[in-house]
């Protein structure tokens, strides 16, 4: 599905120290550059394999520089220091912001300042070269911040994180002579990162991000609805990616969860869960170390009684707090999700888009596309070109 990409990267890239008056960019470092000719090689090549990118390929105008940075967010009432990628458009001029949020991740070397040579990253850096300055948040647990457990799945720090990230970027422009943000903001993310649009998407229409101006969200097949999920994984018989359900628990656990493990996980699965999420094993890797067998991976109380409250009610409470429901919203928003995902039901986006219109959102503003035959992996690629294609359209009117 995935392609491989060549590439020259520059050399000796010098750290740039951010103006000292910063409230939230605490560091900027040059990490790569893409020349236009490399960028349009990469760029005719996968054009070969992908319909929007063909589309798209004579928008690519610009070299692009790429940044790690590291900021300041905060994290239950304390100051920390996060970090991610910005990707700048070598060529002069004023440009919006498009932040991607990513998908699910364990690894530590894996988070995107880390890893900005992944071929998912790697695309989305040259995005850059469209018209765009591009952020990729690492979120909290990874990158600057990995000495602490990644709050997966949860409203209140990942949408802090993210909106940080967008008052750094500003901040770190600020200094550039050549380029300049013209206070557009394009949100755009899959799976967990779908989830996470949607959800600083909310928080951006209630007013939490002053200064910009939200021109579109694509929210690709994300778990929306974390209680109405987990009602569609206790139906099923097996379930492919147990550490989804794993991660997340072990997330609430640090959250404050008083759900305790052995009454949602059957052993050694419950002694196991909250070892595994250390940053060193990948999904595969905690994978092996679980089941995919439901009834085996969890209680038979569980199973029928988890929204039933009493000792589940923390847990069921949790998931109602962090799921995403539909809202009044001028935000023009597009839903991408592969039909036969065996990991997040399309329902997930389906739901979610109806959710929109009976709270009174405009169809013109909702766009929802099922690709069809394709599995959660198999769409992300798809999922991101499409959503880059609309947001190069909605940019250029």
């Amino acid at each position: 599905m995935l392609f491989v990409f060549v590439y020259t990267a520059c050399d000796d890239f010098e750290d740039v120290p951010p103006q000292t008056d910063n409230e939230y960019l605490v560091s900027q470092e040059k990490i790569t550059n893409y020349s236009l000719i490399e960028i349009n090689i990469i760029v005719n090549a996968i054009a070969l394999q992908y319909p929007d990118m063909a589309a798209i390929k004579d928008e690519f105008t610009s070299g692009v520089d790429v940044y790690k940075i590291a900021y300041n967010t905060t994290f239950d009432g304390e100051i920390r220091r996060a970090s991610g990628l910005v990707c700048l458009p070598t060529e002069s001029g004023s440009y919006p912001i498009m932040s991607y949020q990513n998908g699910t991740n364990t690894l530590h070397s894996a988070a995107p300042s880390a890893d900005p040579e992944s071929n998912l990253f790697r695309l989305l850096e040259m995005m850059s070269s469209t018209g765009f300055v591009v952020a990729i948040p690492d979120y909290l647990g990874f990158g600057e911040a990995d000495d602490m457990f990644h709050p997966y799945l949860d409203k209140e720090s990942t949408v802090q994180s993210v909106l940080d990230m967008m008052k750094a970027v500003k901040e770190m422009v600020a200094s550039q002579e050549s380029v300049e943000l013209n206070n557009d903001l394009y949100i755009n993310g899959y799976s967990q990162g779908g989830w996470a649009t949607m959800a600083v998407q909310h928080a951006i229409d209630g007013g939490q991000l002053n200064g910009f101006n939200l021109k579109a969200s694509s929210c690709n097949a994300g778990p929306h609805y974390l209680v109405g999920f987990t009602d569609w994984l206790l139906a099923k018989e097996t379930y492919p990616m147990p550490y989804f359900l794993a991660y997340l628990y072990n997330s609430y656990m640090n959250l404050g969860m008083t759900t305790p493990i052995d009454s949602i996980f059957q052993q050694p699965y419950a002694d196991k869960v909250p070892t595994l999420f250390d940053g060193t094993k990948s999904g595969q890797e905690i994978n092996a170390e679980l089941t995919t067998t439901v009834t085996d991976l969890f209680t038979p109380g569980f199973i029928e009684n988890w929204n039933k409250g009493g000792i589940y009610e923390s847990l069921y409470s949790m998931l109602e707090d962090n799921s995403n429901y539909g809202y009044s919203t001028s935000t023009p928003m597009l839903f991408i999700h592969g039909d036969a995902d065996t990991f997040v039901p399309s329902s997930m986006s389906e739901s979610l888009y109806t959710d929109f219109i009976t709270n009174g959102v405009s169809q013109d503003r909702l766009n929802i596309f099922l690709l069809p035959g394709m599995d959660h992996t198999d769409a992300i690629i798809p999922a991101g070109l499409a959503s880059m294609k609309w947001f190069i359209e909605i940019k250029n009117q």
